[in-house]
């Protein structure tokens, strides 16, 4: 049985690196850590300069435990990583001790988790979803048809993967074409607000950042806000309609839970599949002969989507607080302790996947786990397996010979993130 393991001053100096947004922005640096975190100490007590201490989980196996295990690992009150500052003005802006600007799906427990989340369940089920084929077919050949019109180059992040997504969602939603600007603007200040070149405030520290996210929820709320009423003036159709008039325990939501449905739709709910979609294209591009299995004729999209997402890990973290003492694999965790889990780590994990580093679109016992485990497991997967799939259907019918025209950026982003620009030239199929 695996001891509480004492790390080395190297071990901490380069571990403690997890919880640096900038970390995630050099990929190579990035999974070489957590080979080597799974290795040497793939559960171990980290103290980064100013933040909170947290256990790092790293591994599949114990990933899967702790999410699995929902009412040991509580989702509240401590979500994701935010250095100490920002975790001050959180609280100050909030108005609450846990600094709580939203409280979304990922930050609930039972029994509000269950309640809350069967709002959106039959919405979002894959019955629900295949009925909505036709209407991605047509958004997915609208984008395709957009990579034609622009000649043989394009920025593939900042022009197809950002925007195809999100016309999904809003469809879904039911706001209009013409606010999808403001809502691709707001997403990326939201979960980039580490990175200089989306934040607001472009180059500012992690507090103010953080501080321009939360005005960034106020854009969001006041949006919203008017959408609600509408909605409940007149529904429709849509799910904006249906988290308008939702009532839990027989009573409208109330506003915080109301707004914050809202903001994790629209966000989350194109942004880990923008981040997916340019990682697929960017592993097809260095993977020529993956290309040629998807191009192939045989039925490869599902396999290809699948890969695609594990290999992306959009997610990078979630945190978790022990309700109680948890020996988890050797190592005590005790009552009140934060539990990270590393998603792009997990979904490379040798003892799972052979290979892991390499992009696979055949690959065997893919059960990665970036819709994350258990109670948690996101809700939209099928839809974002869809939309990924009908998209490089509808590209690769258009486009051959696609290459790089220029070196791919990773965003600075310690919670979720991607790609943010992704410059390709390619050929037009006549």
């Amino acid at each position: 049985m695996r001891m509480n393991i004492q790390l080395s001053d190297e071990q901490k100096r380069i571990f403690n690196r997890v919880a640096d947004a900038s970390f995630y922005a050099d990929q190579e640096l990035m999974h070489s850590t957590f080979k080597r975190m799974r290795e040497e100490a793939p559960i171990c007590w980290l103290e980064p300069d100013n933040y909170r201490p947290f256990w790092a989980v790293t591994r599949y196996d114990d990933m899967k435990e702790v999410l699995r295990n929902s009412e040991v690992f509580l989702n509240a009150p401590r979500r994701q990583l935010f250095n100490i500052p920002t975790e001050q003005g959180m609280i100050e802006r909030s108005g609450n001790e846990y600094g709580l600007a939203l409280r979304t799906l990922t930050d609930m427990d039972e029994p509000d988790h269950s309640a809350y989340r069967n709002v959106t369940k039959d919405w979002f089920s894959q019955k629900s979803v295949g009925e909505l084929e036709s209407e991605v077919r047509t958004i997915a050949v609208e984008f395709a048809e957009k990579m034609v019109a622009m000649g043989g180059e394009c920025d593939f992040v900042n022009d197809i993967a950002l925007w195809y997504p999100l016309r999904v969602i809003m469809s879904v939603m039911g706001v209009p074409r013409e606010d999808e600007e403001r809502m691709l603007k707001w997403t990326m200040e939201l979960f980039g607000f580490e990175d200089a070149d989306l934040s607001r405030d472009k180059g500012e520290s992690d507090a103010a950042g953080a501080k321009s996210a939360q005005a960034t929820l106020n854009d969001f709320f006041a949006y919203f806000a008017a959408i609600t009423k509408d909605r409940q003036e007149s529904p429709r159709d849509d799910l904006c309609s249906l988290l308008a008039n939702a009532r839990i325990d027989d009573k409208l939501m109330p506003t915080l839970e109301l707004m914050s449905y809202y903001v994790i739709v629209a966000t989350a709910g194109h942004d880990t599949t923008s981040s997916s979609t340019s990682a697929g294209m960017l592993a097809l591009i260095k993977n020529p002969d993956e290309l040629e299995k998807l191009k192939s004729g045989d039925d490869h999209t599902l396999s290809f989507v699948n890969e695609t997402i594990r290999h992306a890990s959009p997610v990078r973290h979630f945190c978790r607080t022990a309700s109680q003492d948890y020996n988890l694999n050797g190592v005590e965790i005790k009552q009140g302790e934060s539990v990270v889990v590393f998603h792009p780590s997990a979904n490379n994990d040798e003892s799972l996947f052979e290979c892991p580093h390499q992009f696979q679109i055949e690959r065997r016992r893919n059960w990665h786990m970036a819709f994350g485990y258990g109670i948690h497991v996101c809700i939209g997967q099928h839809l974002a397996r869809l939309e990924i799939g009908m998209l490089f259907e509808e590209i690769l019918k258009r486009v051959d010979n696609i290459q790089l025209a220029g070196e791919p950026k990773w965003a600075s982003n310690l919670f979720i993130g991607g790609l943010k620009s992704l410059p390709i030239t390619y050929d037009i199929k006549s």
